[in-house]
C-alpha cells in the first residue's frame, strides 16, 4: 500500500521504452469516463504521436457528452461496442497507459484484456492504493488530477514546446473538473503555475469552461430543478444531506451519461453539511456517488460499506440491493460511520 508520490520501475522505464523507436501503444483510462480520464488519455495521445508513435484510445465504455467536443474524441474507441478490435489493439501493443485508475477493477470487462497483454504497461494515477500490475509505476496521490501528472510527463520529457491546442485544452479539462474548479484541497501551487503555462501557449480557457459548464440540455436542467426542490434532502442528526434518483425517474427526464454530473455537490453546499451523498438506480445495482469536507474521509465510508473507494473527499460506490434498502443502509451505516468518527 502506498500513499503520497512514488515511481517505481520494474526493469526499464517508460522514457527508455519509448526512445526504442516507434511503439504501439494503446492509452485506456477507467470504465465511466469522466473529465479527467479523457482529458488525461486524449493529451498523452496527441502528444505521443508527436513523438512519433501509432497511438490508440480505448475507453471501456462510452463517456459523457459535455465532452465530446474535446480535440481528439472522435479517434477512442470503446470496448462495449468495438470489443474484437480493442482486443486485437490490446494484443498487438507493445506499450500499454493505464491513466486514471490503478486497478484493474476500475475497467470492467476490459480488465481480462488489459491483464493478459503482454505489453509494457506503465500506470499514471493519482488515487489511493495502487495495485501492483504495471511495469512502470507513477501515483500521487498528493496531485489533484491525473492530467496534471500528463503535463508533468511531457516536461520530464522536456518537451512542453510540443503543446498544442489540442494538447493544452485536454489538460486543462483534466485539471478543472477533476479540481472541482481549483476549490477541492488537492490544488496545489503548480497547478496555477502548469494552468499559466498552458495560457502562455495558447489555451482559450473561458472558452473550454464555458463547454464544459456553462451548456445544458432543458432535460438536464429540469432534472436539477426536479432533483433540488423534490428529492435533496438533509438526514437529522449527522451533517449528511443526499439526493436519490430511481430508474423511473432517470427515464422520466430522458438522463444521458453526464447528465448528474455535479448534482452531489450541491448537496454538499448546503449550510451545515460535511457530506453529501447522490444516489442513483441503475439496471442491475445502485450506484453511489460521495462528496466531503474538511476532514470526512469518504473514501474509508465508501470502501467498509459500498464496495467503493476514491480520494479523501470524493468517492463513488455500488450496491446490489433495491434502491429503498440501499437508502436504508446508507442512512444507518452513515450514522455508525460518524459515531466513529
Amino acid at each position: 500500500m502506498w500513499i503520497g508520490f512514488f515511481i517505481r520501475n520494474l526493469g526499464m522505464n517508460i522514457y527508455d521504452k519509448l526512445g526504442e523507436g516507434k511503439q504501439k501503444i494503446v492509452v485506456t483510462a477507467h470504465r465511466s469516463p469522466d473529465g479527467d480520464a479523457i482529458g488525461s488519455s486524449l493529451a498523452l495521445y496527441h502528444y505521443l504521436i508527436k513523438k512519433g508513435h501509432e497511438v490508440s484510445v480505448v475507453m471501456p465504455d462510452a463517456f459523457p457528452n459535455f465532452i465530446a467536443w474535446l480535440p481528439g474524441t472522435d479517434s477512442i474507441l470503446v470496448y462495449e461496442d468495438s470489443q474484437e478490435e480493442v482486443e486485437t489493439l490490446i494484443n498487438e501493443s507493445t506499450v500499454l497507459f493505464c491513466l486514471d485508475y490503478n486497478d484493474l477493477s476500475r475497467v470492467g470487462d476490459l480488465a481480462d484484456a488489459i491483464g493478459k497483454s503482454s505489453a509494457y504497461k506503465a500506470m499514471i494515477d493519482h488515487h489511493l492504493h495502487p495495485s501492483d500490475f504495471c511495469d512502470w509505476m507513477h501515483s500521487d496521490t498528493d496531485s489533484c488530477s491525473t492530467a496534471q501528472m500528463v503535463y508533468e510527463f511531457i516536461e520530464n520529457q522536456n518537451d512542453l514546446d510540443l503543446i498544442d491546442t489540442a494538447i493544452a485544452e485536454n489538460i486543462y479539462c483534466g485539471i478543472v473538473t477533476d479540481s472541482g474548479s481549483f476549490r477541492f484541497p488537492s490544488v496545489q501551487a503548480k497547478t496555477h503555475l502548469i494552468v499559466a503555462d498552458l495560457i502562455q501557449r495558447g489555451l482559450m480557457h473561458a472558452s473550454v469552461h464555458e463547454r464544459l459548464f456553462d451548456t445544458n440540455t432543458l432535460n438536464r436542467l429540469h432534472l436539477l430543478g426536479f432533483s433540488l426542490n423534490e428529492k435533496l434532502r438533509v438526514m437529522d442528526g449527522v451533517p449528511v444531506a443526499l439526493i436519490d434518483l430511481s430508474l423511473e425517474e432517470a427515464q422520466r427526464f430522458d438522463v444521458k451519461k453526464g447528465d448528474t454530473e455535479g448534482l452531489v455537490n450541491y448537496a454538499l453546499s448546503v449550510e451545515g453539511v460535511k457530506m453529501a451523498a447522490f444516489i442513483r438506480e441503475d439496471t442491475e445495482k445502485v450506484k453511489m456517488s460521495f462528496r466531503s469536507k474538511g476532514e470526512i474521509p469518504v473514501n474509508e465510508f465508501s470502501n467498509s460499506y459500498f464496495n467503493g473507494g476514491g480520494h479523501k473527499n470524493a468517492a463513488g460506490g455500488m450496491c446490489k440491493e433495491t434502491l429503498e434498502k440501499t437508502l436504508e443502509l446508507f442512512e444507518e451505516n452513515v450514522r455508525t460511520f460518524f459515531k466513529n468518527l
